[in-house]
């Protein structure tokens, strides 16, 4: 090992120095020629990985850990009715998941309550909807088995219940986004929109677009309703005013407190309403007395049943109505199935909606993670450009010179080509918040490399060395700290790139430290390190060559602006050489 080691540094190392120092000048033969072609390398970039079209999302979906099958009924539904539907559908669910499955650790299911997405922290109580939980094992018990595979089959495989509104998803792996397809339709009018929000549904599902889950509509206009018409005349004649009326009803059905009830500790709200099966029969409720004072009758108190002036009709009416900027809203939404890319699939349903005529009045706006996507891609490039224009000061100061900071923010700004290229090469999904993070951290990495050379290139240039001598001697000098940092910064990023799993508690105590790949940290921390990993391995050429190579065409430009005749050095003057500028400059 030790003889291995001193053959590297004693021959294979200077070696390597020897043949970067003459590709350095060979390059520096021709820096205009190599500064095009990392800017056609750029261009070339940008359209392969347009070619390619890697996959791209806001937020990093790792392997499921949970499925969440949701099942809605009808409003109004009874709550054993829907106990018996969802028993159906825990059924299917483990005949599709298998009942003996080693890495299915429970599948549990609610019934009225907890049955909404646990990242909408909604509490409440719904009698007509109901929750079919899947929860697997960790990571690396699963033997590899992918449990996505396992989501595509439960959506294909419970679809056909009548009268059930069905979604399948798996657990939040972020923020709360909205889902991936997400239609705002708004207006004033509310039967417009409903007629616009029918109508957009029914066409977007007759173009049967790849990757659409299912369309479904947030609007609920099918709950039941009692409506009691009053015959005002009627009661008019009685002396009964409808306030008294839903007065009457409110505490039948939802209670009144009468009175409060205190012990030695607390303080107990007495409230009055009716029975159980009295505020569940209809009946009971039409013969309701009315209990006042006839005032035609100098004030005699008397009781009137309900359906003496009432009539009852049966109907139904919206479960609510829903108000985004003060106006009404109707929204559409679906998850994207498994296999399917959200660059690819919502693009296409935001053309088809664009091509539909809605009446006038009715707006309609993608929103949802779409929105959250490009509000967060706004946010990362101001970012960056701010971080840009304080790094850009920060070396104008250092160096006293604008041309120098400009050649290190260039070198940046070509980093991004190895991001891109890796993308486009590996086809690797990419994530707008973690891939726009780990750009960012990246360009701190590529400007401490760059400050390096060029500090060090005029500290040589200081002391009297030519321009391009001391341009070859810099790159020679610096190389070595260069890639080490680079080096170390990449296989550092290695474990998180590909997910690598130790447990160093059972390492210690039972000598086995449980080596796995993946898991839900590579699928999170994954697209940060890739995108740091294929920027630098491309930036680290860009510092040793493509810097030297800008720095010297920066300094025969300026040259040429000065037009000395003359070099001053400490040493004295001798004439200028055509790669030489004056120093101080």
């Amino acid at each position: 090992m030790v003889k291995a080691i001193q053959t590297f540094q004693e021959r294979l190392w200077p070696a390597f120095t020897n043949r970067y120092k003459k590709f350095l000048s060979w390059a520096l033969d021709r820096p205009w020629s190599l500064l095009m072609g990392v800017v056609g390398l750029f261009v070339f970039t940008i359209m392969l990985l347009a070619a390619r079209a890697p996959g791209v999302s806001f937020f990093p979906t790792a392997e499921p850990n949970f499925i969440y099958v949701y099942l809605t009924l009808p409003v109004g539904t009874d709550q054993a009715y829907t106990d018996s539907i969802t028993q159906i559908v825990e059924k299917r669910v483990t005949e599709v998941v298998g009942a003996d499955n080693p890495i299915v650790s429970s599948i549990i299911s609610n019934v009225a309550v907890g049955v909404t997405d646990p990242a909408e922290n909604d509490f409440a109580t719904y009698p007509n909807r109901s929750k079919v939980s899947i929860a697997f094992v960790e990571f690396g018990k699963r033997n590899g088995v992918s449990t996505k595979d396992y989501l595509a089959k439960i959506r294909k495989e419970i679809k056909g219940v009548p009268g059930v509104e069905i979604s399948v998803d798996q657990e939040q792996g972020g923020p709360p986004v909205g889902k991936p397809i997400n239609l705002e339709i708004s207006g004033d009018n509310f039967e417009d929109l409903i007629s616009a929000s029918a109508g957009l549904k029914k066409y977007l599902d007759s173009l049967q677009i790849p990757g659409v889950e299912e369309l479904k509509t947030d609007l609920q206009n099918n709950k039941p309703e009692i409506v009691f018409n009053i015959d005002r005349e009627r009661a008019n004649r009685e002396g009964i005013s409808t306030g008294q009326i839903g007065s009457e009803l409110r505490t039948a059905l939802f209670g009144k407190e009468v009175s409060k009830f205190r012990d030695a500790n607390d303080e107990y709200k007495i409230q009055l309403r009716l029975q159980k099966e009295q505020r569940d029969n209809i009946d009971q409720l039409r013969n309701m007395k009315i209990t006042y004072r006839d005032m035609n009758m100098g004030g005699m108190v008397r009781q009137v049943p309900l359906s003496a002036f009432t009539d009852i009709k049966y109907s139904s009416t919206y479960a609510g109505i829903k108000r985004k900027n003060q106006k009404r809203v109707i929204t559409l939404y679906s998850n994207i199935l498994t296999g399917f890319s959200e660059n690819e699939v919502v693009p296409r349903v935001q053309e088809a909606a664009k091509d539909y005529k809605f009446s006038e009045g009715v707006t309609i706006d993608m929103t949802g993670q779409q929105q959250e996507q490009q509000e967060t891609m706004s946010f990362l490039g101001t970012a960056l450009l701010i971080s840009l224009g304080l790094i850009f000061l920060i070396l104008v100061t250092q160096f006293n010179s604008v041309s120098k900071p400009l050649i290190i923010l260039t070198e940046i700004v070509f980093s991004l080509i190895g991001v891109l290229l890796g993308y486009a090469i590996t086809g690797m999904e990419m994530s707008i918040l973690m891939t726009g993070i780990g750009i960012v951290a990246l360009a701190g990495i590529v400007v401490r490399n760059g400050i390096l050379l060029v500090e060090f290139t005029d500290l040589l240039r200081e002391q009297g060395m030519e321009l391009r001598e001391a341009i070859i001697e810099a790159g020679k000098t610096r190389m070595t700290p260069v890639l080490l940092t680079a080096t170390a910064t990449m296989l550092g990023l290695i474990p998180l790139a590909v997910g690598l799993n130790i447990d160093f508690v059972k390492l210690f105590t039972e000598l086995n430290p449980h080596i796995f790949f993946g898991g839900d940290s590579v699928a999170f921390w994954g697209p940060l390190s890739w995108t740091m990993i294929f920027g630098l391995s491309f930036a680290t050429f860009l510092t040793l060559v493509l810097v030297p190579a800008m720095y010297l065409i920066s300094e025969r430009f300026k040259l040429k602006l000065k037009k000395q005749p003359v070099h001053h050095t400490t040493h004295g003057k001798f004439p200028v050489d055509p790669a030489t500028e004056i120093s101080g400059s």
